[in-house]
């Protein structure tokens, strides 16, 4: 099933592994985001459940014999699984049959409720999450650094081209959406605002059909634009929804509306990090909010390229989630972990990548190169603050930054790398 026009992803080596070791794998992500493509290449042969063809007529079978649509080549691809739940437990049940690895992918761009499940899948269905396309997945970024080469001592400096303020607003607002790497600057922030409205208007009725209120939803949406790489609380999400847009809105409702913006996938918060459980730094336990991608904060929040750049308190935390993006897709790739850091005396690192052998890298991202000597203090204070209170301080530390055309290592040991030119 392989396309000729595939643009290769980091996560299809993940998928390999996964279909060597587990009966199926099931590939879950925002929508739009590639799955299908993907999936694509490594099945020989598919079934599209959410065909619109002969009336949906793939649903219907899938619905009246869910057995049946898993006859065919493997491995084989269920696109879209969730539209039919009883799929899960069918694809179950036949891997137990064939007792055989890699007979099946799932993709999925919603997670439904446990209704209708029987089976958690667990040592027979594994799971994959795919996100939009880093910079480098794009080729937006040279790869000329590693960010696994920093942890593994072969860092080497280099030069890169000149990165210009309104060349990364236009990253952000494009995204990482593969089917808008060839659309026009000017065009470019139009599939998010779809995005948007999509998943207002269908989506979030889709899942469980289930209606909610979409004027609220998109309130609590631009919030959490207006929010977007911070620590806010749902009692902070409720006051900026009164405060801006005079709305009450309630707790629960706040609650289970992020709720289904999780199982959506829209939601990619980034959890707390303790360097060591013995240490006596006190940690906070609040989520870094972020969504799935962030443009599609700049269209919530109707920014263009140009109204980034007139905005530079906006720009950086939309600069910090374009990072954060792609140092979780780094990350996850070779097995290790994204987390961001946050203690009592309100010090923090804006991103902290932990590899399973649990040593970790603590990383400040800054939009300018005049931050990156503050940014390098504040890296070196706080990993000793932890060394001295009996933690586990980091093997490396790193100042990921936008407006800068160089890599290098300072005299200081912090290391210093473009996101434009970094790759796992």
């Amino acid at each position: 099933m392989h396309r000729d026009d595939y643009k290769p992803r980091l996560v299809d080596r993940q998928v390999e592994e996964y279909l060597m070791a587990m009966g199926a794998v099931v590939i879950e992500g925002p929508k739009w985001c590639g799955k299908t493509w993907t999936s694509s290449q490594h099945c020989r042969s598919e079934f599209m459940t959410g065909s619109p063809e002969g009336n949906f007529q793939n649903k219907q079978l899938a619905e009246l014999s869910p057995e049946t649509v898993l006859v065919g080549e493997t491995p084989r691809m269920l696109d879209e699984w969730q539209e039919v739940p009883a799929l899960w437990d069918a694809v179950r049940a036949e891997v137990d049959k064939r007792n055989a690895k890699g007979q099946f992918i799932l993709t999925g761009s919603a997670t439904p409720n446990r209704k209708g499940i029987l089976h958690s899948g667990a040592g027979r269905i594994g799971r994959i999450r795919m996100r939009p396309m880093s910079l480098y997945e794009s080729g937006a970024s040279s790869g000329k650094v590693s960010l696994l080469s920093i942890f593994e001592g072969g860092f080497t400096p280099c030069l890169n081209g000149e990165v210009s303020i309104q060349y990364l607003a236009e990253l952000i607002v494009r995204g990482g959406w593969p089917g808008n790497l060839d659309t026009p600057n000017s065009a470019a922030g139009i599939i998010a605002g779809e995005y948007i409205r999509a998943l207002l208007e269908n989506d979030v009725y889709r899942l469980d059909e289930k209606k909610r209120d979409p004027h609220k939803m998109n309130l609590l949406l631009r919030s959490l634009a207006r929010n977007e790489s911070t620590t806010a609380s749902v009692k902070v999400l409720k006051k900026d929804i009164s405060g801006v847009d005079g709305e009450d809105i309630d707790d629960d409702t706040i609650t289970a509306y992020l709720d289904v913006l999780r199982r959506l996938f829209i939601l990619d918060n980034q959890q707390p990090f303790a360097p060591a459980t013995r240490s006596s730094i006190r940690i906070k336990q609040a989520e870094k909010r972020h969504l799935a991608d962030p443009s599609l904060a700049c269209a919530l929040l109707k920014l263009t390229p140009q109204g980034l750049v007139n905005d530079l308190e906006t720009f950086g935390l939309l600069f910090e989630a374009l990072c954060v993006r792609d140092l979780r897709v780094y990350a996850n790739s070779f097995g290790a972990e994204l987390y961001h850091y946050q203690d009592y005396k309100n010090q923090e690192f804006d991103a902290v990548i932990e590899l399973p052998d649990k040593r970790w890298c603590g990383i400040e991202i800054k939009l300018g190169a005049h931050q990156i000597d503050g940014a390098a203090e504040n890296l070196l204070n706080i990993n000793s603050s932890i060394g001295k209170s009996e933690g586990n301080p980091a093997s490396c530390l790193v100042v990921v930054c936008g407006l800068s055309n160089a890599a290098y290592k300072r005299p200081d040991g912090v290391f210093v790398v473009p996101i434009t030119m970094l790759r796992p």
